[in-house]
């Protein structure tokens, strides 16, 4: 059987969740979206690309940063809907400097905590803004 970008089930905006997960560790690093340019980008380098509803560009993880994930398996779920991507990353996955973007934890109490340790500061990376 071969793969067809195509084949998945992309929204009305022709995007699909992509769930990115540490292939050693099992943490979940990021939840981004591609579209199909971006799966076959992504297929194609090994490495993970991206559609930025904000901006409306392509992004490679790590073109700025040098925290490049590298990707070792790609899934899709039963619906086609959903494709989880198992990743070797290099360094924080997280725009704010840590290794997850999963790093807010709400307690108990309502209140909120950090967890883990900024791995770089984000405006020596991309700046001020």
């Amino acid at each position: 059987m071969s793969f067809d970008a195509g084949s998945l089930k992309y929204n009305e905006a022709g995007l699909i969740p992509a769930v990115i997960q540490d292939v050693d560790s099992g943490v979940v690093l990021m939840v981004a979206y591609m579209n199909k340019e971006a799966v076959e980008r992504t297929m194609a380098t090994g490495e993970t690309w991206f559609w930025s509803r904000s901006r409306r560009q392509f992004w490679h993880k790590g073109a700025t940063s040098g925290n490049v994930q590298k990707v070792r398996e790609i899934l899709y779920d039963c619906d086609r809907d959903t494709l989880l991507v198992k990743v070797e990353q290099r360094g924080a996955a997280c725009h704010e400097g840590y290794y997850s973007c999963f790093h807010y934890r709400i307690e108990t109490d309502g209140s909120v905590a950090v967890v883990g340790e900024k791995l770089f500061n984000p405006e020596e990376v991309y700046g001020k803004k």
